[in-house]
């Protein structure tokens, strides 16, 4: 019973369980892994990415060009000589170094003053590169530079080691020179301050080519799915769209810098491997839910089955003592579901075995309704008085026992064949010992020695207490 009661639960469970896991995890798994989703994923990021850096670059022209507008700034420029100028420069760059970072939110890697012919004049915290050409390495910033317009780039140079995004404006001094005040973030605090909201897997610019400029935290094979789709970054590049590429587990989008320079870098955004990170583990959250309801199922069906089992197991030993003789075996079990079976049967046991149950209350009232024929024979009962029940309970009262018994018992079989009945079972062992349990029942009702008539009434043979 227990064992039946645990596997079809446990059978149950299992099945709910596993296709409620396969379900979720397939749906999850269309929702999150998507192809197509993954690439919107990435385009959006590289287009955010893409816009972010060049607000970036605008916020730092008009920063500087409010500098370059200052009384100050245009003062300390005009010098009579090429060091002093190259002095002042100098001073100028680190005043602006270090005002940069509570306007800009970032600290400027370079910031220079370029001269008319496109050679650095001076720059922060050091006098290298002093004299050193920028214009030669950077054909927008030279044309920049003839047309006083402001602007910003991606600067990569490996000789000169710059991996800048640089912004751009022009200056005059007191004398009308054109001059150019630079300013220069690097590269990776540059990716890092756009792509904090970013989920891909990587943020990466690169050029026409295909080459890497700088990248944030990311693998090897990203970067090699990356180069391996040039040929869809200079699409992006060239067109001015947005273009996604990649294959196998590597999808990216690349996002053109239409506001910078000569407009040949790109922004390459990495899609993630899911949209939903952990997403696994809602699934996985089902088999352990599972888990525990085979466990549950394993206690309950234990409890459960110990609850029917053992007043059946009591019913059954009852049942086979009443077989092997013990005829005076009855069950008095106290169960909700089994209880009403077990008085059923002592009820049948009574009836096999011949013995009458007491049908009255705690006054000695029968508790049975009586039938039409013995109706009239209660009547003449209550019209013989109180005097008519006094002596037989006087002449019980001092019968010996064993004499009571045997009469007790010959009358009951007497009125039982005179009815037609069987009465071979009943054994005069196993009437006395009913009786006398019978006698012990109801002397507690009424708190009294009771003792037992037989009566026959219609065609039933009934035994009435006696109180004595």
């Amino acid at each position: 019973m227990r064992n039946k009661i645990i596997a079809v639960n446990a059978v149950i469970v299992l099945i709910v369980g596993l296709l409620a896991f396969a379900i979720v995890k397939t749906q999850l798994s269309l929702a999150t892994s998507s192809t197509e989703q993954l690439k919107r994923s990435a385009q959006r990021d590289a287009v955010s990415i893409a816009a972010k850096l060049q607000l970036d670059g605008l916020r730092a022209e008009r920063w500087l060009s409010a500098k370059a507008a200052e009384p100050a700034t245009r003062a300390a420029l005009t010098k009579a000589t090429p060091d002093a100028r190259s002095d002042a420069a100098r001073q100028l760059s680190d005043q602006i170094a270090n005002a940069a970072p509570g306007a800009l939110g970032t600290k400027p890697s370079i910031v220079a003053v370029v001269d008319g012919n496109g050679k650095i004049l001076g720059r922060n915290g050091s006098d290298l590169g002093r004299g050193d050409d920028v214009s030669a390495t950077y054909p927008a910033f030279k044309e920049a530079l003839s047309k006083t317009a402001p602007g910003s780039d991606v600067w990569t140079d490996t000789k000169r080691a710059d991996q800048y995004i640089a912004s751009y404006v022009p200056v005059r001094d007191e004398n009308n020179r054109n001059m150019m005040l630079v300013i220069g973030v690097a590269l990776n605090d540059a990716l890092a301050r756009v792509t904090e909201a970013s989920g891909g897997r990587g943020v990466l610019l690169v050029n026409e080519t295909g080459d890497i400029l700088a990248n944030t935290q990311t693998t090897d094979d990203v970067k090699k799915a990356v180069k391996d789709g040039a040929n869809d970054v200079k699409s992006a590049v060239t067109t001015g769209t947005v273009i996604g590429g990649g294959k196998d587990d590597v999808l990216f989008a690349a996002a053109p810098l239409d506001g910078f320079g000569e407009k040949k870098t790109a922004v390459v955004a990495v899609a993630p491997t899911s949209l939903l990170e952990g997403a696994n583990g809602a699934a996985l959250s089902i088999l352990g839910a599972m888990a525990l309801g085979l466990i549950l199922v394993v206690a309950g069906g234990w409890f459960l089955g110990s609850y029917i089992s053992r007043p059946i197991a009591a019913l059954e030993e009852g049942l086979l003592a009443i077989l092997n003789g013990q005829n005076d075996k009855r069950f008095e079990l106290d169960h909700a579901e089994l209880g009403g079976l077990a008085f059923r049967i002592d009820q049948l046991l009574n009836q096999l075995m011949g013995v009458e149950e007491d049908n009255t209350d705690e006054q000695g009232r029968i508790s049975k309704a009586p039938t039409a024929a013995s109706l009239g024979d209660a009547y003449s009962v209550d019209r013989g008085g109180q005097a008519a029940g006094a002596a037989p309970a006087l002449a019980l009262a001092h019968e010996p026992a064993e004499q009571y018994y045997g009469r007790l018992y010959q009358e009951y079989i007497a009125a039982k064949r005179s009815l037609g009945e069987q009465v071979d079972h009943i054994t005069d062992a196993a009437f006395r010992s009913r009786i006398q349990g019978m006698e012990q029942e109801a002397a507690s009702k009424h708190g009294r020695p009771v003792r037992y008539q037989v009566q026959v009434n219609g065609r039933e043979v009934v035994l009435l207490a006696v109180p004595l």
